[in-house]
């Protein structure tokens, strides 16, 4: 029996119609275009506007449309695993409210937090339910609504992060096409230089925590952009040489859209060119757990079946990883 493999047969993102511009931005916060552009590659960001509206609401859009491209029907998905930082609610989980929108009645979900890598750690653990050949539809979502938890008078993080995601499906693959391997990565001790001060059990909300504007994600971006650039780079090389790739080899890194320099940084490392590398961090900033899915839509008619993709992330806990995925289709 050939080996079972989970690969990615189709993929499907949304982004919000608001459009956050750096010039906007220059009126609520000091800073410039200039300035934003040249350290972190962004012009523009999406952000999700209107009244009770969450991570959910831009997962739904994704999640239907993935359907649609790969002819699969709502009740035919047996598992969707959401990785996201910002859930709609502390539970349920939104992946049970977006199972429940989209009609899926036969599948379970849940949620995966490990900030900008979740979408990897969720690709990876999907995978195994594909593998052991207990699921034959897993769908794996990637997004945030960020500007749910970002302070904009705090020019360090406003200017970076903004809302969107996508979604991929998997199914068994016994071609040799799909998730290859994964090198996946956390240390704790970086906790401190990025997180969230409150809303969680150690500091529950309170008058005091609200008026010192804790529930906004705290960032130290020097620390965080020194661990960002090792991770990475580290991650996919040891991924690539693990699985006897060279730089020629890989037709795309597909890296975490959190800062160019960051991105620059990892490619280098590989020997990747930047005719390789995936990048939309100009348009639509850090959307976290949602970047490297939006990438995969973006530049999915540029891939071909049998390209080797090399998908590479890193974010708050620290947690970062890299996954080498082997291409499954071509392009419609």
């Amino acid at each position: 029996m050939s080996k079972i493999t989970a690969a990615i047969t189709g993929v499907a993102g949304y982004v919000p119609d608001y459009v956050l511009t750096n010039k906007e931005l220059e009126t609520m916060v000091e800073t410039n275009d200039e300035w934003i552009l040249s350290r972190t590659g962004i012009k523009e960001r999406r952000i999700l506007k209107g009244e009770g509206k969450g991570t959910s609401h831009i997962a739904v859009p994704a999640v239907l449309d993935l359907l649609e491209k790969t002819n699969t029907k709502p009740e035919e998905v047996e598992l969707l695993i959401c990785a996201t930082t910002t859930p709609d609610m502390v539970f349920p989980a939104t992946a049970n409210l977006i199972t429940a929108e989209i009609g899926a009645v036969n599948a379970f979900g849940y949620d995966l937090q490990a900030a900008c890598s979740g979408f990897l750690f969720a690709l990876a653990t999907a995978s195994k339910f594909i593998e052991s050949g207990q699921y034959k539809k897993v769908v794996v979502v990637g997004a945030d609504k960020m500007s749910s938890i970002i302070d904009y008078t705090d020019r360090t993080t406003c200017i970076i992060f903004g809302d969107g995601g996508g979604a991929v499906m998997l199914e068994p693959n016994t071609e040799g096409f799909g998730v290859m391997d994964s090198v996946l990565k956390s240390d704790g001790t970086g906790a401190q230089y990025l997180h969230m001060k409150a809303g969680g059990s150690r500091k529950p909300a309170t008058m005091d925590t609200i008026l010192a504007r804790e529930h906004y994600a705290y960032q130290e971006g020097q620390q965080v952009f020194k661990f960002a650039v090792k991770g990475m780079a580290d991650v996919s090389a040891e991924v690539m040489e693990r699985n006897n790739l060279t730089s020629e080899d890989v037709a795309w890194l597909v890296p975490h859209q959190a800062n160019k320099r960051i991105i620059d940084a990892t490619a280098n490392r590989m020997g990747v060119g930047s005719d390789k590398v995936m990048l939309n961090i100009e348009k639509y900033g850090n959307t976290t757990s949602g970047t490297i899915p939006l990438c995969l839509w973006e530049y999915e008619k540029q891939l071909k079946k049998g390209d080797n993709v090399i998908l590479a992330a890193f974010g708050g806990g620290f947690t970062w990883g890299a996954i080498y995925v082997k291409w499954a289709y071509d392009p419609q």
